[in-house]
């Protein structure tokens, strides 16, 4: 993914809210479905990790990516977004 097109997807984040909660638990099994299923219905998801979360929002987004082979788009502070487009029916089209 170039620069560019990363771009294009954090603007478009911007206007996203927050859907995904990193809490004390860390990532789980059923923290990967949620992330699974969102990512199959919007493509472009905005996360959270919460404070007292054993991993930062760096590690919460590459551990995401790696284990739902989706592209981290940014992380900023506690937030993060990650994207993947749909299997079933691609909407966002990034050039």
């Amino acid at each position: 993914m170039t620069g560019k097109q990363r771009a294009v997807l954090r603007g478009m984040a911007n206007t996203l809210e927050t859907i995904l909660y990193i809490g004390k638990d860390g990532i789980g099994e059923n923290t990967i479905r949620e992330v699974e299923e969102a990512l199959e219905a919007r493509e472009l998801i905005k996360g959270c990790v919460q404070q007292g979360a054993p991993i930062s929002a760096k590690e919460a987004l590459t551990e995401l990516c790696e284990r739902t082979h989706a592209e981290p788009i940014q992380f900023i502070g506690r937030r993060f977004v990650l994207y993947r487009p749909s299997r079933q029916n691609p909407k966002i089209v990034v050039e």
